[in-house]
């Protein structure tokens, strides 16, 4: 089944649909969500993209990300792919957005209106493994290390949304 992504204005205007792929190879500005999970102890849950998947595969990044559908909201999105890639329900809340390009790979761009949201979670998981390949709670000063030694072990826009995230708390 073919996705589309909502393409939009730095205003957040609807301009139109496009088919995800093309809109990563375009480049093109459309609208998107991030989710950072934490534990009581206040570590981060991070996920490792599947092997499968068409660009950034086994790299690990925040508990989700990816693109509200055209009759939802962006957080029913975040929580339909909470459920869809980790197979969890949690309480989640918009903390900022913000507009970011990142070269992916590949000829790949994401150029995102990126809406991101937090979230506490202490369970179970159910992951979707044609999604996820495993996850893992990572403190704050660890993931920092980890990056700054390993970047390529990393999405790249999980790197520019961290440091976002960091800028606003």
């Amino acid at each position: 089944m073919e996705e589309f992504v909502i393409l939009v204005n730095p205003e957040d205007k609807v301009l139109g649909l496009m088919e995800k792929q093309q809109a990563h190879i375009n480049g093109l500005l459309h609208r998107a969500f991030s989710v950072f999970l934490f534990n009581e102890k206040g570590e981060m849950l991070l996920q490792k993209r599947a092997s499968k998947k068409y660009h950034s595969p086994n790299q690990w990044t925040n508990a989700v990300c990816s693109h509200p559908r055209i009759d939802e909201t962006y957080l029913e999105g975040a929580n339909r792919r909470l459920m869809e890639e980790l197979g969890i329900e949690t309480q989640i809340s918009e903390k900022f957005h913000f507009i970011y390009k990142a070269d992916v790979g590949s000829g790949l761009w994401e150029h995102e209106l990126d809406h991101v949201f937090i979230g506490q979670y202490n369970s179970e998981f159910n992951l979707n493994k044609d999604e996820v390949e495993e996850i893992r709670y990572v403190s704050l000063k660890n993931l920092d290390q980890e990056i700054s030694e390993q970047p390529e072990q990393f999405t790249e826009w999980f790197k520019i949304i961290l440091e976002e995230y960091k800028h606003q708390f």
